[in-house]
């Protein structure tokens, strides 16, 4: 019998493999039939507060073995998971949870104790007593047409976009050829679960007879994913492009027991992929590029060999189920070498926008090849063909980009941008200033007087992830072509900010620190008193600094110390040893 959900696919393998190790953390096992009895009690639960079919159930966690339980217990209520990440601002996670009908929210102890946004019921995983009920499966019947997660991305009025993802889809995924060499069954969970590349993360170690390995909650620095992808015997793992590069840049070597690593989400540095074979010769990087509306990855290309990488990187092959067309303008194919949109067909497609056919009908189109009345996804992505068949990346088409792995619209962030008093005009635009790193840059200029620019990125940062807020810059007025668009080429690049007046270090240590500071944030020098989240400082350069701090001065520090201490007087404060002289 063919399994018609994810739930009945999961029952049937903890039949198989009960003792196997399905979920380890630090400190906590989890079998395939513990797993199974806990998330069994919490579906009861759910079941007893009215979740069913269609009815999608918020998910606010960190990262941990609740997390999979709370999943997995939503889809055995037969309900549909909504996963929200925990640094969304307030007013984004309230928008998410009215929008979607007021869904019961699972949580966990250190997030309620943060505050919680307004949701028709709240449990709280790690707490809630569930001892009494009952620990068999429920079995809710599944259907593949059911949604599995709704899934909530940029949009471009300002306003997210949930994504419908059924059942069908998910297992596509699972049952992919690309998985079956086992390389994958020890698969490091990094991504937060509001993020696309969960349902790999999760469901392809869950469902095949692996072990999830999760990594610790909280911001990650490279010292730890050196760690655990050493300690922890890793063997199969996905980072965006941009930390991928960062760790081939830092720390290429803990690739060397891993079997196969994905990467994608952004343009693909050849460099890092070069630098990793190089140093790993017994891993495969794997490029991989997909869509939220695909259930994450669609198409990919491994690498094993320096020759692989000489012509670049491509985005590669369709996988199991799904086709890709080239089109033009009048949905005509092109010819191989001619640059087309692309469009993703076939089994894999998610059902569309939740309570948004306006936006399903722009992007999901009828698809005039497949012969069978189907749809295809319209990427927004430029390819193109080569001789050999393989997909070629152009460029984004539109408003649509990746940052750090995220797709972002950037009509949303212009429309955030726009509301805040006294700006004339906005423009928002990705920048490619240094290869394969992408960066935003909001362009406004002001009705009158002087921009506040400190208060509008308090403004955006508290209305917008921070992976969206952009780099600033005051304008008189904004560069236009002789055909009245926006000049892109004409815009200037974002200055590095300076923080207030500028405190020279003083002990040799403190140089030291600066000097760091500067080098990463691309800066003429940065002083005592400068803030790194001030100086246009984002996550991931902040693990390449510590980083750097840890190789350099030998201390012990982690991302949360530099969230806490941002300056560099407040980095050498929590050092021991050099006594300050600040």
């Amino acid at each position: 019998m063919v399994s018609r959900s994810l739930q009945e696919r999961f029952a049937e393998q903890v039949d198989r493999t009960p003792d196997a190790v399905a979920v380890s953390a630090e400190g906590v096992v989890l079998t395939y039939r513990q797993l199974d009895r806990l998330a069994n009690r919490l579906a009861h639960r759910l079941l007893g507060l009215g979740a069913g079919e269609e009815r999608p159930v918020a998910v606010l966690m960190d990262r941990s073995p609740d997390v999979v339980v709370a999943v997995l217990a939503v889809l055995k209520a037969g309900a549909a998971y909504l996963p929200l990440h925990h640094s969304y601002p307030v007013e984004r996670k309230q928008w998410i949870l009215e929008h979607a009908g007021d869904p019961i929210l699972l949580t966990d102890r250190v997030l309620r104790e943060q505050g919680l946004p307004k949701a028709g019921r709240v449990v709280v995983v790690d707490e809630d007593d569930r001892s009494a009920l009952p620990e068999s499966d429920p079995k809710v019947a599944g259907h593949p047409e059911d949604v599995a997660y709704v899934m909530y991305t940029s949009g471009t009025t300002g306003e997210p976009k949930g994504v419908s993802i059924p059942h069908r889809a998910v297992l596509g995924l699972v049952d992919d050829t690309r998985w079956a060499t086992g390389w994958h069954d020890r698969l490091l969970l990094v991504a937060p679960h509001a993020f696309g590349v969960s349902t790999y993360e999760l469901w392809v170690p869950l469902l095949r007879g692996g072990t999830i390995v999760l990594a610790p909650p909280g911001d990650l620095d490279i010292a730890t994913l050196r760690r655990l992808i050493t300690d922890r015997a890793i063997t199969g793992l996905h980072l965006t492009a941009g930390l991928f590069r960062l760790i081939a840049s830092e720390a290429p070597e803990c690739f060397a027991g891993v079997r196969e690593v994905l990467t994608g989400g952004d343009v693909i540095a050849p460099n890092a992929v070069r630098r990793v074979l190089e140093t790993c010769p017994g891993t495969v990087v794997r490029a991989m590029y997909g869509a939220t509306e695909l259930s994450t990855f669609a198409v990919s290309w491994p690498m094993r060999t320096l020759a692989d990488v000489e012509a670049g990187v491509p985005v590669g092959e369709p996988l199991d189920g799904l086709r890709a067309y080239v089109l033009d303008e009048r949905l005509e194919p092109v010819a191989d070498g001619v640059a087309g949109e692309l469009y993703l067909a076939g089994s894999r497609l998610g059902r569309g926008y939740h309570g948004r056919p306006d936006l399903t009908a722009d992007r999901f189109v009828a698809d005039p090849f497949g012969g069978d009345g189907g749809r295809m996804y319209r990427t927004g992505d430029l390819v193109r063909h080569t001789p050999d068949g393989v997909l070629d990346f152009v460029g984004r088409a539109g408003d649509l980009v990746k940052i750090r792995g995220f797709r972002v619209e950037l009509g949303e962030i212009e429309t955030v941008v726009s509301k805040f008093a006294g700006l004339a005009h906005v423009a928002v635009v990705a920048r490619e200033d240094e290869p394969g790193e992408t960066k935003l840059a909001a362009y406004v200029v002001p009705a009158s007087g002087e921009v506040d620019v400190p208060a509008l990125r308090a403004h955006a940062a508290e209305l917008l992830p921070d992976y969206m807020v952009p780099a600033f810059v005051v304008l008189d007025t904004l560069p236009l072509t002789p055909n009245g668009k926006l000049d892109r080429k004409a815009l200037p690049a974002p200055e590095t900010a300076v923080a207030g007046d500028y405190r020279a270090p003083v002990t040799e240590r403190q140089r030291v620190l600066c000097g760091l500071f500067a080098e990463v944030l691309g800066a003429e020098r940065v002083g005592l008193d400068d803030s790194f989240f001030d100086l246009d400082g984002q996550s991931m350069l902040a693990m390449q600094l510590i980083s750097r701090i840890q190789t350099e001065l030998g201390a012990e520090l982690t991302i949360g110390d530099l969230f806490n201490a941002p300056t560099v007087a407040g980095l050498d404060e929590l050092m021991p040893g050099e006594a300050s002289q600040s």
